[in-house]
């Protein structure tokens, strides 16, 4: 075969190779996430809402970070869905809403951390699956994670050898806890115990003082130097549960 008859073969080779080293170009692939509290209503403003984190699961690479923003969505579509995979989310329930570019099949991670106004008990879950370039994740709750536990914000007074307490225990989206009422107080059992060096020192049961969630109880302090108060609060019919910590300095 002569060089000039090759030639044309030889340049359609080279193009069509071309065109395959060529990166496809990233598409906008919409996302909303929401976050459910555990056994209540979506995580939102009125605890601080939750920081969102998304990332390329292989390589690290942060895709998109913000705050799930907004209200806790409407009461009975959530507590009394049903069904297969129920659509729980109302028009004003919490969400964050993003785009992110992705070129190709890609294993994405969230990162979820919250409820950023309970600090004491804020917790952090992961969750991870596969996107396609353009293929957005909206449709229905969109990408919905729960966060379990319960949120506490506790107060500790130390007078006279004894620790005073009171608590406020609510999900972690702040649904009311009250005598029987959707999150019912008979159902939590909420106790406060003291530490030091790791070893408990004892163990009081806090009682349902006030609504919403308001819990007290005292509990004497023993001894010399600092220990750490903790309440622990627990649904007993869910299994929810929450922790906060108080360091307490002895005089």
């Amino acid at each position: 075969m002569s060089m000039h008859r090759a030639l044309p073969t030889f340049v359609a080779l080279a193009v069509a190779v071309g065109h395959l080293a060529v990166p496809a170009s990233a598409a906008p692939t919409p996302v909303t996430v929401r976050v459910l509290s555990q056994d209540a209503k979506f995580v939102g403003d009125g605890t601080g809402g939750a920081s969102v984190t998304l990332r390329d699961a292989v390589s690290g690479k942060v895709l998109a970070a913000g705050l799930v923003q907004g209200g806790t969505g409407n009461t009975d579509k959530i507590m009394q869905s049903s069904g297969r995979s129920p659509q729980r989310a109302s028009a004003d329930a919490a969400g964050f809403n993003t785009s992110v570019d992705i070129d190709r099949p890609t294993l994405v991670e969230l990162e979820v951390s919250g409820p950023l106004g309970r600090p004491s008990s804020a917790v952090t879950i992961k969750s991870q699956r596969w996107m396609m370039p353009g293929e957005a994740v909206t449709a229905g709750d969109g990408w919905s994670v729960e966060l379990p536990g319960l949120a506490i914000t506790p107060v500790a007074t130390l007078t006279e050898g004894r620790l005073h307490i009171s608590a406020k225990v609510e999900p972690m989206c702040g649904c009311p806890i009250t005598p029987g009422g959707l999150w019912d107080s008979a159902n939590y059992r909420v106790t406060a115990s003291l530490w030091q060096t790791g070893r408990a020192l004892g163990q009081s049961d806090m009682t349902f003082a006030v609504s919403p969630g308001g819990y007290q109880g005292d509990i004497a302090v023993a001894g010399n130097g600092a220990v750490t108060l903790i309440i622990y609060a627990r649904n007993t019919v869910t299994g929810a549960s929450g922790m906060a910590q108080v360091p307490i300095q002895q005089r």
